[in-house]
Order: C-alpha cells, then structure tokens, then sequence
C-alpha cells in the first residue's frame, strides 16, 4: 500500500511545504512506500524532494492520497477522480477579500482555492485540519466525512542550528527589539505592527526597532504601500528582511524582545510556535486560529488601538513578574507542539483510517 502526498506548490520555507515534507518521514517510518508530488516544485528544491504530479505512480484502490489543501489549483479539482482512499489536510485558504485591492491575481488564485474546496465536500473519504478554527471552515463548506485536528508537524530540532552571528552582533544590545515573522501580505497586517511600534517608539520607549521578517516582491501593491508608510513616518528604525537564510530568521528571534502578531487571519500560524520555542513574550490579535494557536498563552489582544497595543508591549517589557509569566505559559502551550506528540497523533489518526 502506498501513501502519498499531493500538494499544489512546494516551495522553500513554506509552513504547508514543511509540513509535507515533514510528514513525509513520518510516513516512510511508518514503513509505507510514499513520496510528494507537486503541480509546480519551486527551486532550490528539486526532484530529491518532490516529483511532479505527471509523474505519479499509478494508484490501486487501497493505496491512500493526501491533498495539501490551501491554495487554488487545478489539482484540487483532479483530486477527486483519484482511484484511491483520499484524504485532506486542510491549511485554510485566505479569503479572496484581503488581496481585492492589493493582488488580484492571488485574489483570483483564493477564489478558485475555495471552489476547489467546495467541490471536494463530498468526495473525500478523511479530514485532518491543522486547527480548530480550519475544522470550522471544513464544516462549514459542507464536509461531512470524519474530520480530526491534527497541528501542523514541525521539526523543533532544526531550530537548534546556530544563528547568523552578524545579526546578533548588531542588533543584541539594550534596544528593545520587536519583531514580526510572516511574508508581507494584507492578511498579516503589517500596517497594524507598524503603527503599534511607532506610537511605542512615540510615547515608550525611543530605543526601539522593528523587523518584519518576511519574504515580499518589491512589485507588490501591499509591500509598496508598507513602504511608502514607513518613508512618510520618516521611521528609520523599521525593517523589511524580504526572503532571508533560515539561519538569519533564528537571529531575528533570538534578538526579539517581544513578537508582535496584528493578523487578521491565519489557519495556523507556525511563527507563534517559533516564538514560544524562543522564549519570546508574544502579544497577538484575536483573530482567526490565533487563539487556537497560542492555547491560553501569549497575550491575546482584542483591539488594534496602537496607543493600546503600545502600552502593552511597554508593560510586557517592564514588568518582569508578567513577563515570566507569560513565557511559562507559553512553554506549558509549546509541550503539546513536540514533535513526537503530533508524529505520534498522525500515526493514530492514519492507522485508524487505513483499518475502517
């Protein structure tokens, strides 16, 4: 029996290609022929990591597909004439409504995820959903087959792997140093981030930074807006990384002093695990699988008001009993993270299914 995953795109540094590619090992464990095969394989990744979808092996009835749900393609609509068991693992799809005015080409994009999505409601036979929130959604655009939660797999001992040190020489000094990780895009907020550093920066604390940790396309209508924000601030304290070195993005959290999410949406949020992983204090926005995500832990916020969010992040900083906390906390939500645990949940979930 082969089980095998399906995935629209896999790129480099993704949270849904990780997964993939992090249960991927799980399944060659578990000791069945498996493999990942992609619509479009984005370099550097190659063939060592995933084949395309033309590529596939032919499928018998008791072998099982998982389709990586979270963006529109075409394979999303094939999937259901896969002469197997198959499976979604749904990522949530951003709603069309964020890119309107910033990126119609992705707002096209979400809206044929969602038709897909639709479609596939009463063809697949087994839903996992990396939160609670994208299980609501599943339900909600129609499925009616079992649907469990199962959190997003990621393998803790990478972040083991030394930081850029030059990173650290810079910017670890008395500063107060906020960060955000997350490619920019409308959904994520960066404007909310930026306008809670600047009135921290105002009225707290003039020794501040920001870093929005993200990849972007300097094309972007988003990103130009962001920018063009921060040149009207004259704000020479915040910065866009655009696509970095994972090792750099372990120097970004290892100089954070708080991690400031402003998100209007997310199906998981891997950042928010990164943090805790860290034993960065987080402060979020109550929205979306946010408060899934964080369990009780962080801060969660239900306003945007910056002067609001700016003295919160003052408080966080100086109150120490709060700040300790806050990381306890955060590392009580982080235990039911560990890798081993939600190998361990997949394994229950998929060897359930194989033997209905």
């Amino acid at each position: 029996m082969k089980i095998l995953q399906f995935i629209p795109t896999i790129a480099f540094g993704d949270a849904v290609g990780n997964d993939t590619i992090a249960l991927r090992r799980v399944i060659e464990e578990m000791g069945y022929e498996t493999g990942i095969f992609a619509e479009s394989v984005v370099p550097p990744l190659d063939k060592s990591v995933a084949l395309t979808v033309k590529d596939m092996p032919d499928l018998a009835k008791n072998d099982i597909a998982i389709l990586h749900l979270s963006t529109g393609a075409q394979l999303n609509f094939d999937f259901a004439d896969f002469p197997c068991r198959k499976v979604v693992i749904y990522h949530n799809i951003t709603p069309p409504k964020y890119f309107e005015d910033n990126d119609p080409f992705i707002r096209d994009i979400n809206t044929w995820a969602l038709e897909g999505a639709k479609y596939l409601a009463d063809k697949v036979d087994y839903c996992l959903a990396d939160s609670q929130y994208n299980k609501q959604h599943l339900l909600e655009l129609g499925y009616q087959c079992p649907i469990d939660v199962l959190p997003i797999l990621i393998p803790m001992k990478d972040y083991q792997k030394t930081p850029n040190k030059s990173i650290i020489r810079k910017y670890d000094d008395e500063w107060i140093n906020i960060v955000f990780t997350g490619r920019i895009a409308p959904n994520k907020c960066q404007e909310d981030v930026i306008r809670a550093f600047v009135c921290y920066k105002k009225y707290c604390n003039p020794n501040a930074r920001l870093f929005l940790v993200g990849a972007y396309k300097e094309e972007n209508r988003y990103f130009q807006k962001l920018w063009k924000y921060t040149q009207q601030l004259g704000e020479k304290d915040i910065f866009f990384t655009n696509h970095i070195s994972f090792d750099s993005i372990l120097a970004y959290y290892k100089i954070a002093d708080v991690f400031l999410c402003m998100s209007e949406h997310e199906g998981f949020c891997v950042p928010l695990v990164e943090a805790m992983l860290f034993e960065k204090p987080i402060i979020a926005y109550n929205s979306s699988a946010v408060p899934d995500t964080l369990g009780g832990s962080g801060i969660l916020m239900n306003t945007k008001d910056p002067i609001i969010i700016a003295k919160m992040i003052e408080r966080l900083c100086k109150d120490t009993t709060l700040q300790n906390q806050v990381l306890r906390n955060q590392q009580i939500r982080l235990q039911d993270f560990e890798y081993e645990k939600i190998k361990k949940q997949f394994e229950t979930y998929i060897n359930r299914f194989i033997q209905e």
